[in-house]
């Protein structure tokens, strides 16, 4: 096993690219070990916080899209079919994390809810999500008819 610990620290772009030559080349033994699998892990934690950014970033858009129907515009909606779109791709790339919908969305909401009260003025929303995670995700729902 190799100690690539210097090059990893100095020149990230440099690791990685002699990194995947050394897996090209079969040369496993110079590999470093350590550093792989540490960034291995973090490319599924990046995935799993760009579900929890975006599940977030949609919750936002649909507590408003509800509290304030007077803004309502095409333009938003189309944000908000984006928004969706990105999370369905994301899901599809990596279907395993499609299991940790409900916990994010339940992590999430607090925090969109802090926003859209500030931003709306409004004084109350639920205290957590009253949305399903199929809602959330499914493209034909629209809050304006739900009971918050």
């Amino acid at each position: 096993m190799s100690t690539e610990t210097p090059l990893y620290d100095e020149d990230f772009y440099r690791w990685t690219q002699h990194q995947a030559t050394l897996l090209r080349a079969g040369k496993w033994q110079e590999l470093d070990y350590t550093n792989l699998a540490e960034e291995i892990e973090s490319l599924g934690q990046w995935d799993k916080r760009d579900l929890e950014q975006r599940l977030e970033g949609l919750l936002i858009q649909l507590l408003t899209w509800w509290a304030k129907p007077e803004d309502r515009c095409g333009r938003w909606k189309s944000t908000i079919r984006t928004q969706r779109d990105e999370l369905e791709l994301l899901l599809r790339d990596s279907p395993s994390l499609e299991a940790q919908v409900p916990a994010l969305l339940t992590d999430a909401y607090s925090h969109a809810r802090a926003i859209v009260l500030d931003d709306t003025r409004m004084d109350t929303l639920p205290e957590s999500c009253p949305f399903t995670p199929d809602q959330v995700l499914r493209a034909d729902f629209w809050p304006e008819n739900a009971t918050l």
